[in-house]
Parts: C-alpha cells; sequence; structure tokens
C-alpha cells in the first residue's frame, strides 16, 4: 500500500462553545440534544447522529458539515491541524 494526501475538500464548520446551542442547531438545520444543559456552558454536551451512529461533541469542539451533508465533531487539535480557512 502507497502513500496518500487527502483531497483538498472546503467544509463549513462552527465551534460548539456550549452557550451557543440555537446556533449550531440553525447550522446542522434541526434540534439537537444537550446533555448536562443546566451545567456552566464549558460543560455540555451535544449529541450528534453522524453516518457512523450517535457522538458527543463537548464544549470547545468544532461541528463540520461533510462532503455529503453529514454533521460531525472534531476537536480542534484535530481541526487545526486538518483543515486552514478559506476567503
Amino acid at each position: 500500500m502507497g502513500k496518500y494526501r487527502k483531497k483538498p475538500v472546503v467544509v463549513d464548520a462552527i465551534r460548539w462553545d456550549g452557550s451557543n446551542y440555537h446556533e449550531v442547531c440553525d447550522f446542522v438545520e434541526k434540534p439537537l440534544a444537550m446533555e448536562y444543559s443546566s451545567f456552566p456552558p464549558s460543560e455540555r454536551i451535544l449529541v450528534i447522529e453522524t453516518l457512523e451512529g450517535t457522538v458527543r461533541a463537548s464544549a470547545g469542539d468544532i461541528i463540520i458539515r461533510g462532503v455529503k451533508g453529514e454533521f460531525y465533531p472534531c476537536k480542534p487539535d484535530i481541526f487545526e491541524e486538518t483543515y486552514e480557512p478559506v476567503d
């Protein structure tokens, strides 16, 4: 097996900061379940249905719209290593 480079793909993304629930729901175009909603924003969790199943997004995670319109969370350090801003 050889080496492969990821194809350049432009994605839309939003950071879940624990307090922008309505903004994230608008982005994914549907309401999402939130765990620990009475906790401080930094401890709130969003529940997202992905192509691979149900996953949880912690405050600070980036929610990405994939190339097929799917949504999934990504840890900030991985996002920074994988994506760069587009003008």
